[in-house]
Order: structure tokens, then sequence, then C-alpha cells
């Protein structure tokens, strides 16, 4: 009876020794599963990375008086207060003259875009083809054809709009802008370029300059001559003159205005016919004359003269860049310039050191488009931040599943052993008391 009682406390512990070495590396488990799943969530949740949206891209079409003009702009996606940072990346200019001279054969204007537009393709990524949009704008040349043929008009529309519906991008339409829109575009570009509109702080963000005016603009196109600035005070401005505009979160009142048929090209016929070509109009004039940035009035009026002065053989060695059409006109640009701004727009010699004449300021040109697709932006949706995780969702979700099913079967086990553990010891403490009572 001695023998089976001392070998009975031993048989027991060795028995508690055994179960309880499944349920420590049970807990072990358990443990490591939720330290797993704890750590993996936070990297998950506090470690993500926050990828720029990418870029977006538009096209615009410039089809003026005399000539059409593609460029390609892109932005940032997620845009500043609703609207983009642009910057040009890329200008071709259309074969030919303006679409306004194709009222005779409508369906041959495609054929001028061609090669523009197969350097356009290779500008914008592929894969973003089919979300850039395109706009064509008419000006001048446009709206006196359509004052003078709307049938003619129409069917110049037509035709490019058949063909740009062929096209891989998002085509937004042939309109025929406004000589007040033209304006507006034309000034929204001008103080863009010049920084009026937005900077970059100390933390290379971009803000609103802090007591920045803006510059009014003028626009000699080939038809037609527009100005536009933030009108201070509305009394005595014509209602109709004046354009609200929203740009970066901030609003700026504008009188502009547009003189029909007071450009270049339409002015030089009247003067021909009465004897028997835009900020590029102003640009050029001035450029054969050697003069850039900002000069004097009377030195851009003696220049005019000396420059008439001369011979036409002499004009070659003159002219930074002889092209007989152009140098026939420069003699009658320069005093109608002069005399459109001082008798016109009523600039003395006080005002005058204020105005500049550009045609382009670093890799931007100084065309209404640019002003036309800053607006744009403005409708057209931005994009959303990529975030890149630190592990790929569908990894994440595997190890996700694996280590809460390990830690819910660890769970289970050690409740099973714990009921074991506690069946064991009332059978234990039974037979205890039996063999004590005996």
């Amino acid at each position: 009876m001695l023998a089976v009682m001392t070998r009975q406390p031993c048989e027991q512990a060795g028995f508690r020794v055994l179960s309880r070495t499944p349920a420590v590396i049970t807990l072990v488990v358990l443990l490591a599963s939720v330290v797993v799943l704890v750590t993996i969530t936070l990297i998950q949740i506090h470690h993500p990375e926050v990828l720029p949206p990418g870029l977006k891209y538009g096209i615009v079409l410039d089809a003026g008086s005399s000539r059409t003009t593609v460029y390609v702009y892109q932005w940032p996606a997620e845009k500043e207060n609703n609207t983009g940072v642009v910057s040009q990346t890329f200008k071709c200019r259309v074969k030919g003259s303006g679409i306004s001279s194709y009222e005779k054969n409508p369906q041959d204007v495609p054929k001028a875009f061609e090669d523009c537009m197969v350097k356009v393709k290779e500008q914008v990524p592929t894969h973003l083809h089919r979300s850039t949009r395109i706009y064509l704008g008419a000006t001048a040349g446009m709206r006196l054809l359509r004052l003078q043929n709307e049938t003619a008009a129409n069917e110049v529309l037509a035709s490019i709009q058949s063909y740009f519906k062929s096209q891989p991008f998002d085509f937004r339409g042939a309109q025929i802008i406004s000589g007040q829109e033209e304006g507006v575009y034309g000034w929204i570009t001008a103080n863009y370029i010049m920084g009026n509109f937005l900077e970059k702080n100390l933390w290379h963000t971009w803000v609103h300059p802090r007591g920045v005016e803006t510059t009014g603009a003028l626009d000699l196109g080939g038809a037609s001559t527009q100005i536009s600035f933030v009108a201070g005070e509305k009394a005595g401005l014509n209602d109709s003159d004046i354009v609200e505009v929203t740009l970066y979160g901030y609003g700026y009142t504008l009188y502009t205005h547009s003189f029909q048929c007071y450009g270049r090209n339409e002015a030089e016929k009247k003067f021909l016919a009465a004897l028997l070509q835009a900020f590029a109009g102003f640009y050029y004039t001035a450029s054969a004359f050697n003069l850039s940035g900002s000069f004097s009035l009377s030195a851009f009026n003696s220049s005019s003269w000396d420059f008439c002065q001369r011979t036409w053989s002499e004009l070659p060695s003159l002219l930074p860049k002889f092209d007989e059409v152009y140098a026939r006109s420069y003699c009658f640009s320069a005093h109608y310039i002069y005399h459109l701004l001082v008798n016109g727009y009523k600039f003395t010699e006080e005002t005058w050191p204020q105005i500049r004449f550009e045609k382009e300021v670093g890799n931007s040109s100084i065309s209404w488009s640019l002003g036309y697709m800053l607006s744009l932006t403005n409708q057209i949706p931005a994009g959303s931040p990529l975030v890149r995780l630190p592990i790929q969702p569908p990894a994440f979700v595997g190890i996700l599943a694996f280590f809460t099913s390990t830690a819910l079967l660890c769970l289970a086990l050690l409740l099973y052993l714990c009921s074991q553990s506690r069946t064991k010891e009332r059978s234990e403490h039974a037979f205890d008391h039996t063999v004590d009572s005996e």
C-alpha cells in the first residue's frame, strides 16, 4: 500500500510537467502572433508613403487670324486652390495661314494640323492621351469670317471637329472666342508669367504674393487689339466691359475691351485701300528696331522714323531675321502702334516706362492660350495623392489573416488545456480524498 501511494504522487508531478509544456508553447505562439499583428498594423497605418498624383496635360490650339499655334501645357494634378500651376512644355506652329483662310476649302484644314499633332502625341505620355483635354480657340479672323459668311465659318469649324474626334485626345470642341475673352486670357497669361498670382515661400510651397500689383495687358493681333487691366473703380466704365475672374482662390475685377478690325493686318488693309500682323505684334515690330524690354516712347518713335527712311536694299542687314512679307510691313506697323498707343490708349512719356514689349518669358509664350488653360484648370478635377503602403494590400491581408487565425487557434488551445487541467485536478482531488478515507 505504501509503494502504491509513493508512486502516484510521482506520476502526478510528471503529468503536470508534460501538460504545462504545450500550454507554454501555445502561449508563446499566441503572444508572438499578437505582437506581429499589432506591429504590421501600426506600420501600415503610420508609415505610408504619400506620392504626388502626377501630372495632367492640356492642349490648346490658338487659331489666330494669320496663323495657328499648338501649345502643350502641364500642371501638378493636385492644383492650388482649384487652379493648376501650369507650365508650357511644347509649342508648334501649324503650316500655312490662319484657319479663316480655308473658307473656300474647309476640308483641307486638318491636313495643316497633321505635322504638329504627330509631335504633340510624342509630348504627352501615351497612357494619358485619353484623359488629356484639347481645345481650339479661334480669334478675330474667324470672328470676321462669321460676320461675313457664317456658313463658311461653320463649315471650317465642322471640319476641325471631325478631325479631332479621330484623335486619341479628349477633344472639347472648336469655338470662336470673343474679343473680351481673348483680352481676359491675355491679361491672365501676362500676370501669371510675371508672378503676380503665385510665389514660393521659404518652405517651397505656393502662396499668394503680398503687396504685388497686377499689370495691364495690351494685345495687338492681326485683326483686333485688346486692352485689359484691373478696374479699381467701376465708375465711368461700361458694365459690359467688366469681367470677374477667380484664380487660386482670389477674385479680380477686370476692365477689358476688344477693338475689332483694329489689328495690324486689318488696319494695313484699310490704309492700302485708301491709297488705291497680339503681344507678338508689338514684340516683333520693336524687335525689328533692336528694341527690347523697357524703352522710352521717344526712343520707339525715333527708331521708327530711322527705319522708315532706309532703302529696301538696306533692310536685310538691319533686321535680325529678314522675311520679305514682314519686312514690308514694319514701317506701317511702327507708326500704327505709336498712334494706337498715344492717340488711342492715351499713353504719355510718363506712363510709357511701365510698358514692356515681350513675346516670351522663360519657356512660356505670352499668348492668350496660357491664360485660357489656367482658367480651364478650374473646371478640371484635381487628382488625388497616391498612397503607397509599406505592405501591399494583398500581402497585408494575407499576413493579417494568417496571424489572426494562429492567435485564435492558440487561444482556443489554451482554453482547452485549461479546461482539461481543471478536470484532471478535480479527479486527483477526488482520488486523494478516497485514499485518505481508506
